[in-house]
């Protein structure tokens, strides 16, 4: 298991929906993250999301933005304006659209056309294995994070700070094992 301190994001293409209330109150929902799919990060690396990786982070205090812009706060879970959940499939999150929110409101018709239909999140790493397979591809699977935000994106993309990040990963593994190797050869030697 290994903990990671540079924040990460995530995203997918997921299958947002609107919907107005009675009350004329509009509402962006989702899931947004799945659990158990394996996605490539490049040729023979993928990542997955355990269902248990949520499990105590919910209580954060979350926010929902527009294309990770903190200055474009569409909801928050400790102002009731963003609800978190997770089931069987993954995070499924709701967001209610505040009406006097230009910016909130032309996503909400954005994604009600379906012009806009991704989303992501970002989180620290707590908890997290990897199967280095016999195959020569390796897999990582996040265990536990810690929840911060989760965006509704016009254009998400894996962060490039995350994919360097796995690349130094497998790196460390290899020198790990050519040194282990090398190790050996020299007992080898000594022993005859």
């Amino acid at each position: 298991m290994t903990i990671r301190e540079e924040s990460q994001t995530r995203s997918l293409v997921s299958d947002l929906r609107t919907r107005a209330e009675d009350n004329d109150e509009k509402v962006i929902e989702g899931y947004f993250a799945v659990f158990n799919s394996e996605t490539e990060l490049w040729q023979g690396a993928y990542e997955e999301i355990a269902p248990e990786a949520f499990n105590k982070t919910l209580g954060n205090d979350v926010r929902a933005l527009i294309n990770h812009d903190t200055g474009l706060v569409l909801g928050r879970n400790k102002s009731n304006t963003l609800e978190l959940k997770v089931d069987s499939h993954g995070l499924w999150g709701s967001i209610k659209i505040n009406p006097n929110d230009t910016d909130a409101v032309n996503l909400y018709e954005r994604v009600k056309r379906g012009d806009v239909d991704q989303c992501s999140f970002g989180f620290n790493i707590l908890s997290e294995s990897t199967d280095f397979r016999d195959d020569g591809s390796v897999k990582w699977t996040l265990r536990e994070i810690d929840l911060h935000e989760v965006s509704v994106c016009t254009f998400p993309a894996y962060a490039d700070t995350g994919v360097q990040a796995r690349k130094k990963d497998i790196e460390q593994h290899k020198q790990r094992q050519f040194e282990l190797r090398k190790q050996k050869l020299k007992e080898r030697l000594i022993n005859g």
